[in-house]
């Protein structure tokens, strides 16, 4: 006798995805869930759907929204008061701050808070006081003050 997939394996599924999203959240298993929970939903009122079929519309009902969480993301992207919380270099640009070493062939060090920074920009020696003005990965791109 041949396995037949149910409605309900579908849902099971989708809890199976929406839990490895909650433990592991990487904002993707979600979409793969809720297309595994409709796709059980067509099952239940479509009872006669083969197996090609449900696994062809799980697949388009994924990759459905998905894009359509990225197209409603654009349109409306999510506000937060702390836009730079995780992203520190770009916390610093505008400061004003003292370089620890010199630069040297366009590379230098500064001392910001409790961290020790990398920096780019025209060779000056140590002690001369540079705004930041901009960030490339990890490394401070600053402009010497005048």
């Amino acid at each position: 006798m041949p396995f037949i997939i149910d409605f309900w394996h579908w849902w099971v599924f989708a809890i199976i995805l929406t839990t490895l999203e909650i433990i592991l959240p990487s904002f993707f298993a979600l979409w793969l869930g809720i297309a595994a929970f409709f796709t059980g939903l067509l099952l239940l009122l479509f009872p006669d759907m083969t197996w090609q079929f449900q696994w062809l519309l799980f697949s388009l009902l994924a990759v459905m929204s998905i894009i359509l969480w990225r197209k409603y993301y654009k349109k409306y992207p999510i506000r937060t008061d702390e836009p730079l919380l995780n992203r520190r270099g770009e916390q610093h640009i505008g400061r004003l701050v003292t370089l620890s070493s010199p630069i040297v062939n366009g590379e230098g060090k500064v001392i910001l808070d409790d961290s020790t920074w990398k920096v780019r920009g025209t060779d000056c020696p140590a002690g001369t006081r540079v705004r930041i003005v901009g960030v490339e990965n990890v490394i401070l791109q600053v402009d010497i003050v005048s």
